[in-house]
């Protein structure tokens, strides 16, 4: 199968026209995605079988001034029909290939250790888990 990882930037809206079914947890809204797009911070990347995204994985860069400018992948998806290929793997290392390009030191993603997929993922990107908690806030 050739799939194709592309990085998309301001303007690739169209890249996400069509989209396989449970890629995204929902419908794109076109707004947003130009948003998303045409923010810098923002990154995005897609792996592409015959022109259907079939999967993505999102990270925003961020800066601070007490600390190295970092990478948070935001969330990793692929359709079910091309999971274990590898794919998840290709996205991440398409987005610490853009990560080191900003001068970022480390990225970091954050996951449920009941996710096994996600946990395989990362490990084999060569992630380290740690035993961090996270809380939420409704506001």
């Amino acid at each position: 199968m050739d799939i194709d990882i592309r990085l998309l930037g301001p303007g690739d809206d169209n890249y996400l026209a069509r989209v396989a079914p449970e890629v995204f947890d929902h419908s794109i809204d076109s707004d947003l995605l130009t948003q998303f797009l045409n923010d810098p911070r923002h990154h995005v990347a897609v792996a592409i079988d015959r022109e259907t995204v079939v999967g993505f994985a999102s990270a925003v860069h961020y800066i601070h001034p007490d600390k190295p400018v970092e990478l948070w992948i935001n969330e990793v998806g692929v359709a079910p029909t091309h999971q274990g290929q590898g794919i998840g793997k290709k996205l991440l290392l398409a987005l610490f290939d853009r990560a080191r390009a900003l001068g970022c030191t480390e990225a970091w993603v954050l996951t449920d250790r009941s996710n096994v997929a996600a946990m395989r993922l990362y490990a084999a990107v060569g992630g380290d888990a740690t035993d961090n908690v996270m809380f939420t806030f409704d506001l």
